[in-house]
């Protein structure tokens, strides 16, 4: 009887360390401080997002898509408030048609001004990468903050375009 006890004893203690072996949380008690505060992103198809906006909510998704403009959507708004006077929009054109340049205005995208500003020369078509949050589903659509902004390749000019 004694042996018994003793294994289930052993069983639970062993069951218990590796419960809290596998607990991604602690890993990060004795890590690096630079390593704490390390945000990850899901890459996500952007169609996704605005086919399932509740899924999203408060998630971190990076997706890479066709720049197609900046905007003033969705800005101002009040059940989903971001200021004109901090943040611009951007639209990314849609991944399923590729013999017209459509716009995907169901996701409302925000990005800060200042940084907004560094990249006025872009163009339709150029490929771009953000990392962020959806933090509404206001309207039933999804609604980011971007808090990292890059571009990826710009389209050559053609000779015909107005410099």
């Amino acid at each position: 009887m004694n042996k018994f006890k003793a294994l289930i004893l052993i069983m639970a203690v062993a069951a218990g360390l590796s419960v809290h072996a596998q607990n991604p949380q602690n890993l990060l008690v004795n890590a690096p401080a630079s390593q704490k505060n390390v945000i990850s992103y899901m890459a996500v198809n952007p169609l996704d997002v605005v086919a399932r906006p509740n899924f999203y909510m408060n998630k971190n998704i990076k997706i890479k898509a066709k720049f197609d403009k900046f905007s003033t959507l969705g800005l101002d708004y009040k059940p989903a408030m971001r200021s004109s006077e901090k943040y611009i929009s951007f639209l990314i054109q849609r991944p399923d048609v590729s013999d017209h340049n459509i716009p995907l205005s169901e996701l409302k995208i925000f990005l800060n001004r200042d940084e907004a500003e560094k990249h006025i020369d872009l163009n339709s078509g150029d490929i771009v990468e953000f990392t962020g949050k959806v933090f509404s589903n206001a309207l039933g659509d999804a609604w980011m903050d971007v808090n990292k902004f890059t571009v990826i390749s710009t389209k050559p000019k053609s000779e015909t375009e107005p410099k």
